[in-house]
């Protein structure tokens, strides 16, 4: 079980989340390969650093690639990865589910995370179903509807006052301290969860691009890693280009890859409909900026605008989910994609979870009597 840092190269034996450095780390490339098996877990046995505790399973992973007629108006093959349909609406639960598999294993009795949306919810949910307790670490401005959805799962919330931006290093220190371990959005346990969207798209097809809404940068390395050892397995023949998609209105690492920086820096006032994306200052920032100069891959970002049209479009063909799970689809108004190009695009949470801000459809209301002139 080693990890590495990205950025420094610094290597670890012990499983640590960050790097001296201030760094995320990740585990080195592992080798395998597939077998027959029910679960997505069990047919990539060898790729997982921890046994995955199958019994605890929700039946996490394994969502459907749906092909999409929004293909035709871009001349391009297009295919939506629905991770909504995983057991709390969202991806979050790959990697809640191995990063719980370990701490079970490690001993924890307490796990906890710090976030108001989809991860909160899942944390909560699975350390239930793990029979542990969970300590969900909340902003201040965090409303209450949203709060419901994650207590109800069991886990303790726990409304943080002060600097949001600090909690996150803060909770892994105290975790540390107080036997809490935190899975917060790089983990690394999380990060290895990701890779299986990336085995379960190359089991179906051989995609030319790959879109991936991103925010903390976690989703984007797991899907980077996943790929990256079906290459060096022998299982593909060649890389996926990776496009990293982030809300104009919060988009650190786009505009720090724009820019040609060598860091992501801190995105001031951040302001976007797409709240499960807009972290001014994404942890695994600098680690995917990385992996984008290295080979060749790219970061659009999207307005609201586009945000909000993608998302109707998506609901026309019967799949609701959240403004940044529609943020892929707002992308290829802008992408010059060759004709033909098979092009998934990974739509990350249900848009059950962000019902308040759903653009609201036509009622029309008819009496009875004359129920037959209103159905023509």
């Amino acid at each position: 079980m080693k990890l590495r840092c990205p950025i420094c190269g610094k290597t670890y034996d012990e499983p640590v989340q960050r790097c001296e450095c201030g760094e995320p780390v990740e585990f080195e490339l592992f080798e395998g390969e597939p077998y027959i098996g029910k679960s997505v877990w069990e047919r990539f046995w060898d790729f997982w650093p921890v046994e995955p505790a199958l019994e605890f399973s929700l039946g996490e992973g394994d969502t459907p690639l749906v092909k999409s007629r929004l293909g035709d108006e871009f001349g391009v093959k297009l295919y939506l990865k629905n991770e909504t349909v995983n057991p709390t609406w969202s991806f979050k639960d790959r990697g809640t589910f191995l990063a719980m598999s370990y701490a079970l294993k490690a001993g924890y009795k307490t796990v906890g995370t710090v976030s108001t949306g989809n991860m909160a919810a899942s944390v909560s949910a699975y350390a239930s179903r793990f029979g542990l307790k969970a300590k969900i670490l909340v902003s201040e401005s965090a409303g209450d509807e949203k709060l419901k959805a994650v207590s109800v799962y069991g886990g303790e919330v726990i409304r943080v006052l002060g600097d949001y931006g600090r909690l996150y290093f803060e909770s892994l220190k105290l975790g540390e301290k107080l036997g809490v371990y935190f899975m917060n959005s790089d983990n690394p346990f999380r990060i290895e969860g990701y890779k299986g969207i990336a085995f379960e798209i190359a089991e179906e097809l051989t995609p030319d691009y790959v879109l991936i809404p991103t925010s903390s940068g976690g989703l984007f390395r797991g899907v980077a890693k996943g790929f990256l050892e079906l290459y060096e397995n022998g299982l593909i023949d060649g890389l996926p280009k990776l496009i990293a998609v982030q809300a104009e209105g919060c988009s650190p690492i786009c505009r720090a890859f724009r820019e040609g920086r060598e860091k992501v820096e801190r995105f001031e006032n951040p302001r976007t409909i797409a709240k499960a994306i807009a972290n001014p200052y994404p942890p695994s920032g600098n680690a995917v900026l990385k992996l984008l100069r290295e080979f060749g891959w790219g970061c659009v970002s999207v307005s609201d605008e586009e945000i909000r049209k993608a998302q109707k479009r998506l609901a026309l063909e019967g799949l609701f989910v959240q403004p940044a799970s529609a943020t892929g689809i707002a992308t290829l108004e802008k992408l010059d994609l060759p004709e033909g190009a098979k092009v998934v695009s990974i739509l990350t949470g249900s848009g059950l979870r962000t019902l308040k801000d759903a653009p609201a459809g036509e009622i029309t209301e008819c009496p009875l009597e004359g129920l037959e002139n209103c159905l023509r």
